[in-house]
């Protein structure tokens, strides 16, 4: 046999071909892949601000798993393809290809593809759910597509929305250290 050949299964006494059994099971197989999910990028993070623009990215890449099914070498590689964000406070966005990307600090609060305004001032938990397309082979043999996908949620992550008061005061504290917004001034 060449090692692009599976080895013949017996079962019952009759040769079944195993590929045929490792692509019936390799859907189940690829969702239960301990796959890591992309990793959620949050600016600015832990605290934004009510109305601000939020910028979300998600960091992920391929994966490759080594398995034995069947007595076979199967190696599945799993490409994130689509990711979908739960912002925490009802509105998502996704699923879409687009997984945004970090910007620079002093662009923070810019509208983004993947950005959220939040409308209220609490706390959030933010969860990215990303999905992968796989493929496999058998000994060495040609990728093979996967039929279906999986999705693998990251660990939920806390958004702290606060609002931000600004008022321009016209007294001068060292002339009127009593002034309304000098320090010590309730």
């Amino acid at each position: 046999m060449g090692c692009h050949t599976a080895r013949p299964l017996l079962v019952f006494g009759k040769a079944t071909d195993v590929l045929e059994k490792i692509a019936a099971q390799i859907q189940s197989k690829f969702e239960q892949l301990p796959i890591t999910p992309a990793v959620s990028g949050i600016q600015p993070f832990p605290h934004t601000l009510r109305g601000a623009e939020t910028n979300f990215y998600a960091e992920a890449s391929e994966q490759a798993f080594t398995v034995d099914m069947l007595g076979q070498k199967v190696v599945i590689k799993a490409e994130p393809v689509e990711y979908r964000w739960d912002y925490g406070d009802g509105a998502t966005l996704g699923p879409g290809p687009t997984m945004g990307g970090p910007l620079p600090e002093e662009r923070w609060g810019e509208k983004t593809r993947t950005s959220h305004a939040y409308a209220g001032t609490d706390d959030y938990w933010v969860v990215l759910t990303t999905t992968f397309r796989g493929t496999y082979s058998v000994n060495g043999g040609p990728d093979m597509p996967i039929p279906g996908t999986g999705q693998f949620a990251s660990p939920f992550q806390k958004v702290s929305v606060w609002r931000s008061i600004t008022r321009n005061y016209a007294d001068n504290c060292i002339v009127n250290p009593r002034g309304e917004g000098c320090p010590g001034v309730p």
